[in-house]
C-alpha cells in the first residue's frame, strides 16, 4: 500500500503543476507515461532476474531504490523535463516490488487461493493509490504540491522498512537448480513467445493496461474539472477521485476470490466488457452531478481492476514455476508499454479535440473514448485463451 502512494501522486497534483508551468495535457500525460516507461523497462528485467536469484532480493533492493527514487522526484522535479526524467526513474525502481510480489504469492498461496492473494496484493496497491489522492486533497490548501510529493515519499520508504518484516514471513525462494542447464534470456523469452495461451492472456492484459493506466492518470483531474465547473474546489474533485480508487480495493478482492470460484476466463471476459462499457460512456457524462459522476467512476475502477490480478494468476496457472518471471517479463512489455502510450494519447486527444475541431460534447467525450478503443482487443483475447487452454488439456 505505501509502496503504491508514488503510482498516482502526479495525477493528484497535476491540475496544480499544470497551472503552475503553464502546462499542456499533452505535456502532463508524458510525465505520467514516462512513469509507465519506466516500470516496463524494470518489470522486463526483474523477472529475469527473479528467476535467477530468487525473488526476495529483488524486491527487497527495488523498494529501497524506489524510496530514494521518490524523494529524488519531489525535490529534482522543476519543469516536464525533469518531471518526466525523474518520475521515469522512479517507474523504473517501482517495477521490481511488482512481479517479484507475484512470483512470492504465487510460490506462497495454495492454488486454490491464488487468486484471492493477488486480489489483495493488487487491493492493496489500490488503496495506496486511493491514499495518496486523499492526501494530495487534504493538504492542498495548506502545502505546495512539491511539499506533498516529499510527503509521499516518506510513505514510500515506510513501505521499504514494512518488506523487510513481510520477507521475513515468506518460503525459501524457488530458485533454478539445473546447472545442466544454464538460465538463459533469450530461451525463455523464447518459450514465452511460442507460448500461445500465455501470449494471448499477454495480449489481452495488454488491453487491459492501455484502459487502466489512462483511468488512473486523468480521473483525478477529470473530477477536479468537473467540480470547478460546477463550483466546487478541485481538491472537492481530487478528494472525489480518492473515494473512487477506495471503492476498487472491493473490486479486486472480489474479482480475485470469484476467479477461484467461477474461472480466470469468465471473471477476466465479465470484468473487461464492463469496464469497456464504461469506458465509452465515462466522458459523455461530463455535465452529471458531481457525486453521480464520482459514483460512476467508482464502478468504473471496480470493474476496470476486478481482473487485474486474475491476468496474473491465469499466467501462473499455464507457465512453469522456473519460467514464470520470465512470463511476467514479457506480460509487463506489452502491458505497461500500452499503459505507457495511453496516457499521452489521451492528452492528445484532449487538446486536440479542444483547439483543433469543433465535435459536438466535450473534448473530455472523445478523450476517454481513445481509453475504450484500445481496449476493445481485450475480451477477444480472453476468448482466444480459453480456447487455447482447453485444447492443451
Amino acid at each position: 500500500m505505501f509502496q503504491a502512494t508514488v503510482a498516482t501522486v502526479w495525477a493528484g497534483v497535476l491540475p496544480r503543476v499544470m497551472v503552475d508551468w503553464n502546462l499542456s495535457a499533452s505535456g502532463a500525460g508524458l510525465v505520467q507515461s514516462a512513469w509507465h516507461v519506466g516500470y516496463l523497462i524494470s518489470l522486463f528485467g526483474v523477472g529475469f532476474i527473479s528467476d535467477r536469484i530468487g525473488p526476495r532480493r529483488v524486491l527487497l533492493a527495488s523498494s529501497v531504490l524506489t524510496a530514494l527514487a521518490a524523494l529524488a522526484f519531489g525535490l529534482g522535479a522543476e519543469d516536464p523535463v525533469s518531471a518526466a526524467t525523474l518520475y521515469g526513474f522512479t517507474g523504473l525502481c517501482a517495477g521490481g516490488c511488482y512481479s517479484p510480489g507475484l512470483q512470492l504469492l504465487s510460490a506462497n498461496a495454495l492454488p486454490s487461493e491464488r487468486g484471492k492473494a493477488m486480489g489483495a496484493f493488487i487491493g492493496a496497491a489500490s488503496m495506496g493509490y486511493g491514499l495518496s489522492l486523499l492526501t494530495v486533497a487534504a493538504l492542498a490548501d495548506a502545502l505546495p504540491w512539491r511539499s506533498i510529493l516529499l510527503i509521499i515519499a516518506g510513505m514510500v520508504a515506510l513501505g521499504a522498512v514494512l518488506t523487510i518484516w513481510a520477507l521475513a514471513r515468506m518460503q525459501p525462494d524457488f530458485i533454478r537448480s539445473n546447472r545442466a542447464a544454464p538460465f538463459s534470456i533469450t530461451s525463455a523469452v523464447a518459450e514465452t513467445v511460442r507460448d500461445k495461451p500465455a501470449m494471448a492472456g499477454n495480449w489481452a492484459y495488454a488491453a487491459h493496461c492501455w484502459e487502466l493506466m489512462a483511468l488512473w492518470a486523468w480521473l483525478p483531474a477529470y473530477l477536479a474539472y468537473a467540480a470547478s465547473t460546477g463550483g466546487t474546489s478541485a481538491e472537492m474533485g481530487i478528494a472525489f477521485a480518492a473515494v473512487a480508487h477506495l471503492v476498487s480495493v472491493a473490486g479486486s478482492m472480489i474479482g480475485g476470490a470469484a476467479s477461484d470460484r467461477f474461472g480466470r476466463v469468465r471473471v477476466m471476459l465479465l470484468a473487461s466488457c464492463a469496464s469497456l462499457v464504461c469506458s465509452f460512456t465515462f466522458g459523455w457524462l461530463f455535465a452529471a452531478p458531481l457525486v453521480l459522476l464520482t459514483l460512476f467512476g467508482a464502478i468504473y475502477n471496480m470493474v476496470a481492476i476486478a481482473d487485474s490480478s486474475v491476468y496474473s494468476t491465469a499466467l501462473a496457472d499455464v507457465v512453469p514455476p522456473e519460467r514464470l518471471g520470465a512470463a511476467y517479463s514479457v506480460r509487463s512489455v506489452m502491458g505497461f508499454g500500452a499503459g505507457a502510450i495511453s496516457p499521452w494519447v489521451f492528452g492528445l486527444a484532449l487538446d486536440w479535440t479542444a483547439g483543433q475541431v469543433n465535435l459536438p460534447g466535450n473534448p473530455w467525450a472523445w478523450a476517454w473514448s481513445t481509453v475504450g478503443l484500445g481496449a476493445v482487443l481485450g475480451p477477444v483475447m480472453i476468448l482466444r485463451f480459453h480456447r487455447l487452454v482447453q485444447d492443451r488439456h
